[in-house]
């Protein structure tokens, strides 16, 4: 530990592993556990994919088309739904006790339910249980938006550690500049992006994030079959059940863009990592894109964190 009380080093963990699609309880009995292996690799983060719990619906088309909706997409909606999770509730209090008994933080891809809305987001466990704050995701892609609301800007969320700040950014909203560059002005130490990009083009857009925003970028991404799906929904995706429909590419990065661990396209892993804390201001030496490599006077990004909620009640004064 330093003279300012922050640790030199630590022990990070990657998860890459299938979910249980649309069984939320198996999800979290799945990631206790997962949890319980990466801890005993003495890491003190753990990285879950994006949609560990509830699931990513690779392949799902829910019987969309421009103009119209099928009966059988309606129910497979409605299964989607039940299996999704209230933030805080049950699961998130396993997943809190699961990272106290083993005093790591946890950062973790859920799908999450709010009145009648599904969300694509990340919860943040602090090594005493306590749920630390969450990340909806801003833009959800493509067909995503059918079946996932918007976050807004109150879920910009980064959570103080001894190794420095940890904040998330999934999939591809690191394609948004502007949401990377607000990151990069909170400091973010540790940069989480779970994601369900498996393409050989996510690897070089980690070690950009890594080099740009000289952080630390770890980066988990499901390795899954469509055996894995329940046959109670339509997956298009495959030929057969043992038909690999996300092949992982799991990795962590160094704040100079060495990759320390990954790419991993061979099944269910653990990547691990030490990390040498001093790399990040090491590399802000030359470097530091929301500080002495900024030009405020020519460009400014205006970032709103108010939530905007659709109903906002009055009480008398």
């Amino acid at each position: 530990m330093t003279s300012h009380g922050k640790e030199q080093s630590v022990q990070v963990a990657v998860i890459q592993a299938a979910s249980v699609p649309f069984d939320s309880d198996a999800c979290v009995d799945k990631a206790v556990r997962l949890i319980g292996e990466a801890a005993a690799t003495g890491a003190k983060v753990i990285l879950f994919p994006e949609a560990f719990v509830g699931g990513y619906p690779k392949g799902l088309s829910y019987g969309l088309v421009v103009g119209a909706r099928d009966p059988a997409g309606r129910e497979e909606f409605r299964i989607y739904f039940d299996a999704a999770i209230e933030v805080p509730g049950s699961q998130t209090q396993r997943l809190g006790e699961a990272a106290a008994e083993h005093g790591a933080y946890v950062v973790i891809g859920v799908i999450e339910r709010e009145i009648g809305t599904c969300y694509c987001t990340v919860l943040f466990f602090g090594p005493d249980g306590s749920l630390l704050g969450k990340h909806r995701k801003l833009m959800p892609t493509a067909l995503e938006r059918m079946i996932w609301g918007f976050g807004d800007g109150s879920t910009l969320t980064v959570v103080q550690s001894p190794y420095g700040r940890i904040g998330s950014v999934i999939c591809w909203e690191n394609y948004m500049p502007m949401l990377r560059m607000a990151m990069y002005a909170k400091n973010v130490a540790l940069y989480c992006a779970p994601t369900a990009d498996d393409r050989d083009t996510w690897l070089m857009s980690m070690r950009h994030v890594a080099l740009e925003g000289r952080c630390f970028v770890m980066t988990a991404c499901q390795f899954i079959r469509k055996g894995d799906f329940p046959e109670t929904v339509r997956v298009s995706l495959g030929d057969g059940p043992d038909s690999v429909l996300m092949r992982g590419g799991s990795a962590i990065i160094s704040p100079l863009g060495a990759v320390l661990a990954g790419p991993n396209f061979e099944g269910e892993t653990i990547l691990t990592a030490t990390l040498d804390l001093g790399e990040i201001a090491r590399g802000k030496f030359d470097m530091d894109v929301a500080g002495h490599y900024s030009r405020p006077d020519i460009f400014q990004l205006r970032v709103n964190e108010e939530p905007m909620d659709p109903v906002i009640s009055k009480t008398g004064e």
